[in-house]
């Protein structure tokens, strides 16, 4: 997929950014700090990862300037209805930053933090990719714990497969 404009990249976006929000909406406030092993991202790191790579790598390289990503640490937001609120809050900057881009800005070249350069909208794209991963581990997080997660196209596999020709 080739982002061409920023006009249909919002949207497309937005939508990528509602099928998070379905799936945190149903993370379970005490379970925040599960995590499925010792030294692992807990939940509420995965979240507050989205939230603050998003921000201050993705939007910050777009802007012309180097990642000031620190981590995801509780220290950031702690509790469910912070964390959520840093989510959001962060996900509007960032929204900001991206509102700006013209036509021009995505063919840009920017610098990742590991020093490769690519066209911004390239970047972008990678964006949209590293928030479906982490909304994958989310879903399997929440699995283990044994919360019923939404489906992510309206009907979950088991109703598509029961409405499919036999």
């Amino acid at each position: 997929m080739e982002i061409t404009t920023i006009g249909t990249f919002i949207p497309y976006y937005d939508k990528i950014r509602e099928r998070t929000k379905r799936l945190l909406a149903v993370v379970p406030p005490d379970s925040l700090d599960w995590a499925y092993m010792p030294g692992k991202f807990t939940i509420g790191d995965e979240i507050r990862h989205i939230a603050t790579i998003e921000r201050y790598m993705f939007a910050e390289t777009v802007a012309g300037r180097p990642s000031s990503y620190s981590g995801c640490g509780k220290d950031l937001a702690d509790g469910y209805d912070a964390v959520m609120a840093y989510f959001d809050q962060l996900h509007e900057e960032s929204m900001n930053i991206f509102r700006a881009l013209s036509e021009e800005d995505l063919q840009r070249k920017c610098t990742t933090p590991g020093n490769a350069t690519m066209p911004v909208w390239k970047w972008l794209r990678a964006m949209v990719e590293h928030e479906i991963h982490h909304r994958a581990q989310l879903y399997i997080y929440l699995n283990m714990i044994g919360v019923k997660t939404p489906p992510m196209f309206g009907l979950s596999a088991e109703e598509v497969a029961a409405q499919s020709v036999k």
